[in-house]
């Protein structure tokens, strides 16, 4: 069985998106999923968009479905392109824009994340800078 991450892990996670967040006056949604895409925890900064709940799930479950950071997917989907109307698909689940990312560890998908409440750059940011510290956390 391969590895996945914990819910401590996945608090830690977190805690550090929200810490990016506040230090950018961002009010977040954040979620964790396992590699399956299934929810591990979620959190809503106070005062976050009610809307980002279901979008900050659906970038982690993007991630763990289609195994790659969700800003990848955008290109491809655009009018004409080869991914065009992906977003439709799966009961309208994913999501092809920044924001969500797996997180890796040992080369293995071990979980997912999802931000939302700001501009994609912002939502991808924060997960970056949650990414990077949860790296050095874990390594």
């Amino acid at each position: 069985m391969s590895e996945t991450i914990t819910l401590s892990e996945a608090t830690d996670l977190i805690e550090e998106a929200e810490a990016a967040a506040a230090e950018m006056d961002l009010k977040m949604v954040i979620a964790v999923a396992n590699p399956e895409g299934n929810l591990v925890a979620q959190h809503r900064m106070d005062d976050a968009w009610l809307a980002s709940v279901s979008i900050s799930r659906n970038k982690a479950y993007t991630a763990a479905a289609l195994q790659m950071p969700t800003h990848d997917l955008a290109e491809a989907s655009t009018p004409g392109e080869s991914l065009w109307g992906l977003q439709t698909t799966d009961d309208n689940r994913l999501v092809v824009f920044g924001g969500g990312y797996p997180i890796v560890r040992d080369g293995d998908i071990i979980g997912t994340i999802g931000v939302s409440g700001g501009e994609v750059s912002q939502d991808m940011a924060v997960a970056e800078a949650a990414l990077d510290a949860f790296d050095e956390h874990t390594a």
